[in-house]
């Protein structure tokens, strides 16, 4: 069994002591939101009343905080951020007292000042590039196609930065994240090499010792959009009706239809796109976030894991019945330190049911197109 690791700096150094006081710590990563760390240190005065960590000032709004944390074979950076709240709490025994410390990544930093500012002659890559270089971050950027010439279109800003890559990204079915030093504007890289696998109810071998699914019939809809075309006049149409992403499984939610009822239908009004390429993106873009139709949530018993999960990247998971074992895409993890040890809580989300055949339910490094090694009743 793997041993738990765990390094904290702050302001460019480690506190050795620290870790003495430490009652626990969480790193919470999603795929939709700032990554964030929570911690709580046990603060007691010296003789002459100095509280350690605040008068002394090894810990201060904005002192830049990383976290590299999982297990002596695998511990990565979890989190590089800034301290953005410190929350003293005083009980009425010297030993009742806690510090609370938290943490935001350095989208934070974008997402302060709202700004009223137009982009003429840019494409939406563009615009991402020139916004995660402003905070000094290295970016990772996939050429978006449209330029907005400012003859017909030119994009507005109404909104804080960050907010405005992530409408930008929306309408291209990108992903917008900052990672440490470097931020990312990209479509979803769902053909990664699954995670190790996750047992739940499989013998010996389960490390997931709480999970639970739901499959929501109701989250796919089709996506149309009707907009006049800015130069000729004419009337643009566009309809989104099938799926817009790889199927993790063989059963999609299109395979089953209420009775007597058409499919859902959802009808973009309020946004404003340039032409047919844009109106097809947005609305590829919304019809894929109504895809993922199963979602789960569970716990790890980590040490027995003996790896780090990360959101943003596949995980093949076993042991819950032909139906709903299979490949999965993690969208949120936290993981939490205490003196109990380490745990990850996760979620899941699948745009399908069932396994396709290619999965590795014994060893998720062969990645997809592997050959399956359990058998259907095992799964």
């Amino acid at each position: 069994m793997e041993h738990d690791h765990l390094v904290v700096e702050i302001g460019g150094t480690e506190i050795p002591e620290l870790y003495d006081d430490l009652i626990t710590l969480e790193v919470e990563l999603d795929d939709a939101l700032a990554g964030m760390v929570r911690m709580t240190l046990a603060m007691l005065p010296d003789a002459v009343g100095v509280w350690p960590y605040l008068d002394d000032g090894r810990i201060a709004l904005w002192a830049r905080m990383v976290v590299t944390a999982g297990f002596q074979s695998d511990a990565p950076t979890l989190f590089t951020g800034f301290v953005t709240h410190l929350r003293p709490e005083y009980g009425s025994e010297p030993d009742q007292c806690r510090l609370h410390v938290w943490a935001m990544d350095a989208s934070v930093l974008m997402d302060r000042a709202e700004k009223l500012k137009d982009w003429p002659n840019k494409k939406d890559s563009d615009i991402a590039r020139e916004t995660f270089a402003a905070y000094g971050l290295d970016a990772e950027i996939v050429d978006t196609e449209v330029v907005h010439d400012e003859d017909v279109s030119t994009i507005i800003q109404r909104e804080t930065d960050f907010r405005f890559l992530r409408r930008l990204a929306l309408r291209n079915g990108f992903e917008c994240f900052v990672d440490g030093d470097r931020g990312y504007f990209r479509p979803p890289t769902l053909s990664a090499r699954p995670q190790p696998v996750l047992s739940v109810q499989f013998g010996d071998d389960t490390d997931v010792h709480r999970f639970s699914l739901e499959v929501n019939a109701l989250t796919t809809v089709d996506v149309a959009m009707v907009q006049v075309d800015r130069v000729d006049g004419s009337v643009l149409t566009t309809l989104v009706d099938a799926a817009t992403q790889n199927a993790f499984g063989t059963s999609v939610a299109g395979d089953s239809a209420p009775p007597n009822a058409p499919a859902g239908l959802l009808h973009v009004s309020g946004a404003v796109t340039t032409g047919d390429a844009e109106m097809s993106a947005l609305c590829r873009g919304l019809r894929g976030v109504g895809e993922w139709f199963v979602t789960g949530q569970g716990e790890i018993t980590a040490n027995a894991y003996g790896s780090v999960l990360i959101p943003r990247a596949p995980v093949t998971i076993k042991g819950i019945g032909e139906l709903c074992s299979g490949v999965y895409v993690v969208t949120h993890v936290t993981h939490r330190f205490t003196e109990d040890g380490y745990e990850q809580q996760f979620r899941v989300k699948r745009n399908a049911l069932r396994p396709t055949g290619t999965e590795d339910f014994d060893d998720a490094a062969s990645g997809p197109g592997g050959l399956v090694a359990a058998a259907v009743g095992s799964l």
